[in-house]
């Protein structure tokens, strides 16, 4: 097991259990009570947990990360609206990369319709969602299975994901922060979220309203790699969220606002299955204020990355930026 991957299951034993002895997470990492001494030393120093005599605790305002049941019960109809709007932007034939959450895996339902895909995922969840799907390939990671989230993480996962690349990438994660960009509780997820980027020529971050103005542990991706955010509107009450929103669109960050004075919930009458409803669309309000950087088609490349089509090519080049609809939900 390597450093990394053993620092993490230590802090998963003290986030599950409040306090755990070093003889109890020597024998459950299978190392010597010195070495795990040493890690928990190290995870002290970054602030992730409190030595105590024989023993690690969890410091105080720790919070534990939310499993899949919980996470599933949560802005249920928010998601759906975001799926709805991402998959709008994936077209026949494109190469993908789909990571772990509740977000992606219902984006994941949506690209199960669109044929000639090719979806890259580390996510359990989402091979799921693309099994029976019409000439969809969906090629997973390696790596070692964390049970929380369905998610295949740690070393094995990226290594596997060394040399690809694809047109974008979809990624959620625990919060999402002008300051910051996405973060998540998990260390091992964080790095392959990580790998994900690497991967792609561009970055689309699936977001509700809840998780804009949260800031978590771990950094997956930083605000000037995300190209576009995809989220809800949020209620009018939510001055954080709308802030949030401002900031990142200052940064640069595209932004896409699924529904019009509320979201758009999938799967009603009339809608076709799980789709948008007939006659009412996702509202697209992207790009919002701000230049994105380009992004190399590789290592050392030097022309741009693959060029956007369909409804992401002709509303990146819109002009000019209205601000008006995010200063809108600021003011409210």
């Amino acid at each position: 097991m390597f450093a990394a991957e053993r620092r993490q299951l230590i802090l998963e034993m003290v986030r599950a259990n409040g306090a755990v002895s070093l003889r109890e997470l020597a024998r459950v990492v299978q190392t010597s009570e010195v070495t795990v001494r040493r890690d928990v030393r190290a995870l002290e120093a970054e602030g992730l947990l409190d030595r105590r005599h024989g023993g690690a605790v969890l410091p105080g305002g720790l919070t534990r990360e939310s499993g899949f049941p919980q996470k599933s019960h949560l802005a249920t109809a928010e998601k759906t609206a975001i799926a709805d709007l991402a998959a709008s932007f994936v077209e026949e034939g494109e190469a993908v990369v789909v990571g772990a959450g509740t977000t992606t895996q219902e984006l994941a339902r949506r690209l199960a319709r669109i044929p000639g895909l090719t979806v890259v995922t580390n996510s359990l969840l989402v091979a799921q969602a693309l099994a029976h799907a019409n000439r969809v390939e969906v090629v997973m990671t390696g790596g070692t299975l964390r049970g929380s989230n369905y998610a295949l993480v740690g070393s094995g996962a990226e290594q596997s994901l060394q040399g690809l690349r694809v047109s974008r990438a979809f990624l959620s994660g625990s919060g999402l922060t002008a300051e910051r960009g996405l973060s998540t509780s998990n260390m091992l997820s964080a790095s392959v979220d990580r790998a994900l980027v690497q991967a792609a020529a561009e970055v689309v971050v699936l977001a509700d309203h809840t998780k804009l103005g949260t800031d978590t542990m771990f950094q997956t991706v930083p605000t000037e790699l995300i190209s576009r955010l995809v989220t809800d509107e949020p209620p009018a009450h939510d001055d954080r969220a709308a802030t949030q929103l401002q900031a990142l669109a200052d940064q640069g960050v595209q932004i896409a606002v699924a529904g019009g004075g509320g979201a758009v919930a999938g799967g009603a009458s009339g809608s076709g299955g799980d789709g948008v409803p007939q006659g009412r669309q996702p509202r697209r309000d992207m790009p919002l204020p701000g230049q994105r950087r380009t992004h190399s088609s590789g290592p050392g490349a030097g022309g741009p990355g693959p060029q956007l089509r369909g409804p992401a090519a002709s509303m990146a080049a819109q002009e000019p930026v209205d601000r008006a609809r995010v200063s809108d939900l600021r003011r409210r």
